[in-house]
């Protein structure tokens, strides 16, 4: 569920000042939930330089973390998946609808190369769409290839 005030937030979030890296987020399985959430927690990865592995479904409003923390503190492991259907909003009984204007801010919070294959797979619908394997190619680092983990989540001595 997208809210104006979750996007506002978001932005205020991102605004804020870049520290050094101090810890590792893990997704194993992740379902998705309010759009509020994943905003605070991502645009939190992003200014502290958290790095982020994907090990697992990351599935709706954890796909945001494409768009909200750089690649290269991103990276999926073999079992990474991810899941992207449209955005919903709650109607006058309490019930998800899809909401065009939940899904455009979803579609503005994702790169450019995660829209194509979402274009590519039908769109974002009710229906869920998964990426995982080999369509993470060029999308998301290996955390398996040393080159990256060298890289991109060395530690300091």
């Amino acid at each position: 569920m997208i809210r104006f005030r979750d996007l506002l937030l978001c932005t205020a979030m991102l605004a804020c000042g870049v520290t050094s890296a101090s810890a590792t987020l893990r997704i194993v399985h992740d379902k998705g939930g309010q759009v509020g959430k994943y905003l605070q927690v991502f645009s939190q990865a992003r200014s502290t330089g958290e790095r982020v592995i994907i090990d697992g479904d990351c599935l709706s409003a954890c796909t945001l973390v494409l768009g909200l923390v750089p690649s290269n503190q991103i990276c999926a492991t073999p079992r990474a998946r991810f899941g992207f259907h449209a955005g919903s909003m709650p109607n006058n009984d309490g019930r998800l609808d899809t909401s065009a204007l939940a899904t455009q801010v979803l579609w503005a919070v994702y790169p450019a190369s995660v829209r194509r294959w979402i274009i590519e797979h039908g769109g974002l619908t009710s229906q869920m769409i998964y990426m995982e394997g080999r369509s993470l190619d060029g999308i998301v680092a290996n955390c398996d290839r040393p080159t990256f983990r060298a890289r991109r989540f060395s530690r300091a001595p």
